[in-house]
């Protein structure tokens, strides 16, 4: 398996870290009967870090896609570069970061983060197109 595919693998499980985090803040906050059930009722709002980590898993699965289809083009077409591989760590250690920084409310790195994931994707994204 490429290094690419590697970090691919890691971010998909991040992608569940994503999906974890705020469904056991939510299961704390609302209790597990009401979260089980089919929320047909208007639900309380969320604390304040569940909803910062809804945003940042909303944020991840936006860029997570392309990260994916960016990582299998240059997979096929067998593109794989040194400048490939770091951008895919970088990509995935911005957005690692990024969650903790979201969730804290940190602001401005978290831009950081968050520019330099995009950058990376970029790189990604570019490499079968300008070979």
């Amino acid at each position: 398996m490429t290094t690419e595919l590697t970090a691919l693998v890691w971010a998909a499980l991040l992608g569940l870290v994503h999906i974890l985090a705020p469904a056991a803040l939510r299961t704390q906050q609302y209790g597990l009967t009401l979260n089980a059930g089919p929320r047909d009722e208007a639900m309380p709002p969320p604390s304040a870090l569940a909803a910062r980590l809804a945003r940042a898993q909303a944020n991840f699965f936006e860029s997570f896609p392309l990260f994916a289809a960016a990582i299998f083009v240059i997979y096929v077409a067998d593109l794989e570069t040194e400048t490939t591989l770091l951008a895919a760590w970088v990509w995935l250690v911005a957005r690692v970061a990024y969650l903790p920084l979201y969730a804290l409310g940190v602001p401005y790195v978290r831009g950081v983060a968050w520019v330099t994931s995009i950058v990376a994707l970029l790189t990604l994204l570019l490499r079968p197109l300008l070979g």
